[in-house]
């Protein structure tokens, strides 16, 4: 298939803790001591979302391991720097990833030496990359995401390019969103949050108002046509993940995914992967699910790349450089098709 051969993708939506490959795994609990089972296939239990998984409350309960390996600098960095070299074999040119520096604070790191880690692995990566800081949906966060906050202005622009609402929207309230978000916007500092994945769209209303530049997942604002013509007339695009919703059992199968729907109706979809070890995937399997089972044109997944790098949160020039390659590598394959 084309998409084999594709080098120009761009993923909007990466969680580090959720893409550790068994590779990474290894490494970061032998530089950590941390005891693994002795078979590859106890060690990805641990990563990988179980079979049974019935809501985004049983997925988020994935990530504890993970980020108990993600709660030191070199491990920090070593992830980082491993993430990058995998994407690149993977055909990636551009990827923001996304986590949140309150959960690699558990060992004595403070979330600026968390977030410096990270950026410290992006440095000598072959593919493009920049930093997106998640705050977390949590009773008992507030404070330590105003402290995000403040990372992200000292760091934007310096390969941090913005803020995130990360976590679960079916347990926890948007209280204090407005107040977070408030002092963003004062920052200048872009942001996306998390919304309309275990919600409706009533939560994708919420981060219209408070000024998101970008929806992770609201999938669901397809059953609200007032809000999903603010998302089209606004320009404001969504970060669709297919495997982690279904994993999630956003939708009970793919054929009730609402893809094509939203695409026809004019909203600006990016195709992402989320947290590609816990869901066992990457872009292109992503990619290859919507080419065989929606049956979308090559027109349609090139506009649809196209999509994500007109949406990231880097410069115009940076945009334009990216459309340009993502244009001649399709133009190459026309002619050898």
């Amino acid at each position: 298939m084309y998409i084999d051969h594709l080098n120009c993708l761009i993923d909007l939506h990466l969680h580090l803790d959720g893409s550790l490959s068994l590779d990474n795994v290894k490494q970061l609990a032998h530089l950590q001591h941390i005891e693994l089972p002795g078979k590859d296939a106890e060690i990805l239990k641990l990563i990988r979302a179980p079979g049974d998984c019935q809501s985004l409350t049983d997925f988020l309960e994935c990530f504890d391991f993970p980020c108990s390996l993600l709660q030191s600098k070199e491990g920090l960095t070593l992830a980082t720097k491993n993430l990058l070299k995998e994407l690149e074999t993977q055909g990636l040119m551009y990827v923001e990833i996304r986590f949140a520096p309150q959960k690699s604070t558990d060992k004595g790191l403070s979330q600026q030496d968390a977030v410096e880690a990270v950026l410290e692995g992006m440095i000598s990566a072959s593919i493009k990359s920049n930093l997106i800081l998640c705050c977390m949906r949590d009773d008992l966060s507030h404070m330590d995401n105003i402290e995000t906050v403040f990372l992200a202005r000292k760091y934007l622009d310096k390969g941090v390019c913005a803020l995130d609402l990360a976590g679960n929207e079916a347990i926890y309230s948007h209280e204090h969103i407005d107040d977070l978000f408030s002092l963003a916007n004062d920052f200048h500092i872009p942001f996306t949050i998390h919304a309309g994945e275990a919600c409706g769209p009533a939560k994708v209303e919420e981060a219209i108002n408070v000024g998101a530049s970008r929806i992770g997942h609201g999938i669901r604002s397809i059953e609200d046509q007032q809000i999903l013509k603010q998302l089209i007339e606004k320009h404001i695009p969504l970060e669709i993940c297919i495997t982690s919703n279904l994993c999630c059992h956003v939708f009970p199968s793919i054929s009730d995914y609402p893809l094509k729907e939203l695409i026809s109706q004019g909203a600006t979809v990016t195709i992402n992967t989320d947290d590609m070890a816990i869901e066992n995937t990457t872009l292109k399997k992503e990619l290859k699910i919507l080419v065989n089972e929606f049956h979308l044109s090559k027109e349609t997944v090139h506009q649809l790349i196209i999509n994500s790098a007109n949406s990231a949160f880097v410069s115009d020039i940076m945009k334009e450089e990216m459309i340009n390659k993502i244009n001649h590598t399709f133009e190459i394959l026309q002619e050898e098709l």
